[in-house]
C-alpha cells in the first residue's frame, strides 16, 4: 500500500486534527481567520491561549515556546516521535476519519467557534453519538490498535465489540465495551469517549472477592497478567469513570475482599486512600508501581509477561505429566 507523503500530510487540516484529539479553540480570542488554543503540547500549562492556528495557511505557532510550523512539526513534538513514525500515525488517523477532508475539518472548527467550542458544548456533541451497528471486531485498524495496547483480539472479542457510530452525520468506528445499562465506552487511537447511557460494567462470577478497575483496557490487561495463574474466584467491576466510585461502594462492599486496581495518578490515589481504613479494601496498584495504570505497565513489560505465562504453562504441563505417571504406576502396582 502506498505510503502517505509529507506533502499529502501537510494538506490535513490542523484544526480538524486538534479537534479529533479533543482540543478546541478559545472562542473569546479566535475569529474566522485564526484559531487560538490553550497549548496542547506536552509540558505546557497556561492560563491564556497562546497556540495559534492560521486557517488559511494551515500553520501553527506556540508563542509560549516560540515554535511553530506545519502539522508535521506539530506531530513530532506532540507525540515525541520521528517524521516517519508520525506519518504512520497520520495514516492510522485517516483510516478512522475517512470522511474528513481538510476543508471539512476546517469548516467543522469554524462551526465549533460559532458556538460549540467550549468543554460544555463538547459534552453535548458527545451526547449526539448515534450507534449505527455493533459487530464482532473485524476492522484491521482496530485489530492493529488492540495490538498496540497488547490486548489479544481473541480476548477482546469476549468482552468488547466493534461499534460504528455517527457524530454530526459522519461515520466513525471504535472498540466498544458495554456497560450494564446499554451504553458503550468507545476507544480508538484518536477518540476516548462513550455513548449514552454511561454506567459501570459488573462481571458477576458468583465470588466473594471483587477486583475494581477504572477502565476496560486495565481490566483486560489484568486478565492477560493472570493467565495460567491460580487466581481465586473473583468478580470484576469496571467503573468506566471515577465519578461512579462512591455510587458503586454498596456493590463493592457486598464482597469480603475488594481489590483496587485504580490508576496511579492523583485522582486514583485519592479514591484509594479514602477507603483503606476499611480492611476489606486492598490497594493493588503496587503491581504496576511507577506506571500510570495496568495497561501502560503491560505495554512496557509485555515480553516479560509472555515469558512468565509460557513458564507457567510448561510448569503446569510438567506437573500434569508427573501426576499422570504416578497414577499409571499406582494402577500397575494394584494389578
Amino acid at each position: 500500500m502506498r505510503k502517505l507523503t509529507i506533502a499529502e500530510a501537510k494538506l490535513i487540516g490542523l484544526a480538524g486534527y486538534l479537534a479529533a484529539h479533543g482540543y478546541y479553540p478559545d472562542p473569546k480570542k479566535s475569529n474566522s481567520r485564526e484559531l487560538w488554543y490553550f497549548s496542547p503540547l506536552p509540558g505546557r500549562n497556561e492560563k491564556e491561549a497562546s497556540f495559534k492556528v492560521d486557517l488559511k495557511l494551515n500553520l501553527w505557532i506556540d508563542f509560549g515556546i516560540r515554535k511553530g510550523g506545519s502539522i508535521i512539526d506539530f506531530g513530532i513534538l506532540y507525540h515525541g516521535c520521528t517524521i516517519p513514525e508520525f506519518l504512520e500515525k497520520l495514516e492510522m488517523f485517516l483510516s478512522f476519519h475517512r470522511n474528513s477532508s481538510p476543508a471539512l475539518q476546517q469548516t467543522t472548527a469554524k462551526m465549533q467557534l460559532a458556538g460549540r467550542s467550549t468543554s460544555t458544548s463538547f459534552s453535548s456533541e458527545r451526547k449526539k453519538i448515534q450507534v449505527v451497528s455493533v459487530t464482532p471486531i473485524i476492522s484491521p485498524a482496530l485489530v492493529y490498535y488492540l495490538g498496540q495496547r497488547k490486548i489479544p483480539v481473541e480476548l477482546a472479542q469476549v468482552y468488547c465489540r466493534e461499534v460504528r457510530y455517527k457524530v454530526s452525520g459522519r461515520l466513525y468506528y471504535a472498540i466498544g465495551f458495554p456497560n450494564d445499562i446499554g451504553g458503550y465506552e468507545l476507544r480508538n487511537p484518536y477518540f476516548k469517549g462513550s455513548c449514552s447511557p454511561k454506567g459501570t460494567s459488573f462481571i458477576d462470577n458468583g465470588a466473594q472477592r471483587i477486583a475494581v478497575f477504572e477502565g476496560f483496557f486495565n481490566f483486560l490487561s489484568f486478565l492477560i497478567f493472570c493467565q495460567n495463574r491460580d487466581l481465586p474466584p473473583t468478580n470484576f467491576l469496571v467503573l468506566n469513570s471515577l465519578s461512579f466510585f462512591e455510587k458503586s461502594r454498596p456493590l463493592m462492599e457486598k464482597h469480603e475482599t475488594i481489590d483496587l486496581y485504580l490508576d496511579g495518578d492523583a485522582a486514583g490515589m485519592k479514591y484509594t486512600g479514602q477507603v483503606l481504613d476499611n480492611a476489606r479494601y486492598k490497594d493493588k496498584s503496587g503491581l504496576y508501581q511507577d506506571h500510570k495504570d495496568m495497561n501502560q505497565w503491560l505495554i512496557e513489560n509485555f515480553l516479560q509477561v509472555q515469558r512468565e505465562v509460557q513458564a507457567l504453562v510448561r510448569a503446569r504441563k510438567l506437573a500434569e505429566g508427573t501426576q499422570n505417571q504416578q497414577v499409571t504406576r499406582g494402577r500397575g502396582r494394584h494389578i
